[in-house]
């Protein structure tokens, strides 16, 4: 496989900010990429409390030539290294735009930020002056590989520029579009080639996400059946269009887990270590889980666990409409790990004070407690109306936490249902149910709860899991192969 020099734009990348999976993706997949031989650069703003987790910054002045007129004055290049790497790692500082306390998005109130559309139009043109190796950098990326809306407006950009690298353009998740007013596009100044049904217009709207779904040479979602679901109305998003239209450009590639920061052997921040092969001392993780939340220590009872945005997407809805019949009828527990909506955080709280032994609601997020309850639980629940990729179902097969799912997405594409003949052959790892209401999640659970009363069985799913390997070599090689079909496309839309 050749070398190329990729240009990876992300909006966060861990450890220095993260929200969600694209987080994870952007703090994994270049360091993948580098281990396949590849020259790989990050590109993101430079957000007030990412500035301080990124250690010692060398400030750039670019020149941006022929992309001054529309940057603001001071703005600057920071360059430094992404943590526990080697990966050079750019920050596009504008303290006016990005200089915010807390999340990249929204302000304290929870709402989105009024200039959300301003902050990443700049960060798109800059990433378009790298691109081009008008910033001053002496360095020209080959392929730039953008993500999500808020890197939407680059392959827009870049489709405009000669000599241009090829561009790929990944959905984390169709349903956030960076969507604004029409007027926008005006107050951005953009070229007013992009505005059209061909391009940014959606509706009368100025859509972000268009712009890469209209413009990228290659799209890739991150899983093989999301990238088939979005061209359907039911997950489309209501560009199920245009994505049928570009599907010869369409494809699915599987997130990977970071198994030097999810491994029951080698974790720091659970109690007890444990793989495949001596699996037994996930027993003991479970008694400082039980302990930890506050619920009683019995290693009989099946530990039901769930980490999660408190969102309709992920399927709460669903949750809390089962739980309650789970909890009457069965001698389980269940622990929540979460916060979003307040009518899901404010539910859950209500499970447990109706159900104290029985029910553990922990809002907000820790991520000590996160490994403890992989480590410790007996199976983790994502019962998601759709779900891209998802990550914990990934993480908790390696840390033999049998996971019950729904057949979407990334779920579909990596549980192994536990029918007659996936116990018999041994090739089970989960349990997969299909409808989304409540009764069809309570039948999951009831199936789960039947297997773990037949240890053999239980143990077999358990060790299954944990041999899986979802580790980022395995996708990185699939992305090579997406850029060499990026440069292939561009060079053919060059020529016609």
């Amino acid at each position: 496989m050749p070398t190329h020099k990729i240009l990876f734009a992300a909006s966060e990348a861990h450890p220095l900010i993260k929200t969600g999976g694209l987080g994870d993706v952007a703090g994994s997949l270049p360091i993948a990429l580098q281990a396949q031989r590849q020259e790989v650069c990050i590109i993101m703003p430079a957000y007030h409390d990412l500035i301080i987790r990124a250690g010692k910054l060398t400030r750039i002045h670019p020149m941006l030539a022929g992309f001054h007129a529309n940057l603001p004055k001071g703005m600057r290049l920071l360059e430094g290294t992404l943590p526990n790497s080697k990966i050079k790692l750019w920050l596009v500082d504008a303290p006016a735009y990005f200089d915010r306390p807390g999340n990249p998005y929204l302000n304290p109130q929870g709402t989105d930020w009024p200039d959300n559309a301003q902050r990443f139009a700049l960060f798109a043109r800059v990433v378009a002056a790298v691109a081009m190796n008008k910033a001053g950098l002496a360095w020209q990326p080959d392929i730039v590989h953008c993500n999500d809306w808020q890197c939407g407006l680059i392959p827009a950009l870049l489709s405009l520029e000669t000599a241009r690298p090829a561009t790929v353009f990944t959905v984390h998740n169709l349903a956030y579009q960076g969507l604004f007013p029409a007027e926008t596009f005006a107050a951005l100044n953009l070229p007013a080639s992009l505005w059209g049904v061909d391009s940014l217009e959606f509706y009368g709207q100025v859509s972000f996400i268009k712009g890469g779904l209209a413009h990228a040479d290659m799209i890739s979602t991150v899983s093989p059946t999301y990238a088939q679901e979005i061209r359907t109305p039911a997950y489309g998003c209501g560009l199920e269009g245009l994505l049928n239209h570009r599907a010869e450009r369409l494809t699915g590639i599987l997130n990977g887990a970071d198994y030097t920061h999810w491994d029951p052997q080698h974790d720091p921040l659970i109690p007890h270590h444990y793989n495949a092969q001596s699996p037994h001392n996930k027993a003991d993780n479970k008694a400082a889980l039980q302990t930890r939340v506050g619920l009683p220590v019995a290693a009989d009872i099946p530990v039901f666990a769930i980490i999660s945005r408190l969102v309709e997407q992920k399927g709460i809805d669903l949750l809390l409409g089962s739980l309650p019949e789970l909890l009457r009828h069965h001698k389980v527990q269940f622990i929540m790990l979460g916060n979003g909506e307040p009518r899901f955080e404010k539910a859950f709280s209500a499970l447990a004070d109706q159900y104290p032994t029985q029910v553990a609601t922990k809002i907000g997020f820790n991520e000590e407690l996160a490994h403890l309850i992989e480590s410790g639980a007996d199976s983790f629940v994502m019962p998601s109306f759709f779900e891209p990729c998802g990550l914990n179902q990934i993480y908790s097969l390696r840390y033999g936490t049998v996971p019950i799912v729904r057949r979407t997405g990334g779920l579909a594409d990596t549980v192994v249902d536990a029918t007659p003949e996936a116990l018999t052959n041994h090739t089970a790892t989960g349990i997969v149910f299909n409808e989304a209401t409540p009764p069809a999640l309570l039948t999951a659970f009831e199936r789960a709860l039947a297997l773990y009363q037949q240890p053999a069985r239980w143990q077999q799913m358990v060790v299954t899991g944990m041999k899986q390997d979802f580790s980022w070599k395995h996708s990185a090689k699939q992305y090579l192969a997406l850029y060499q079909r990026a440069v292939a496309w561009k060079e053919k839309d060059v020529q016609m």
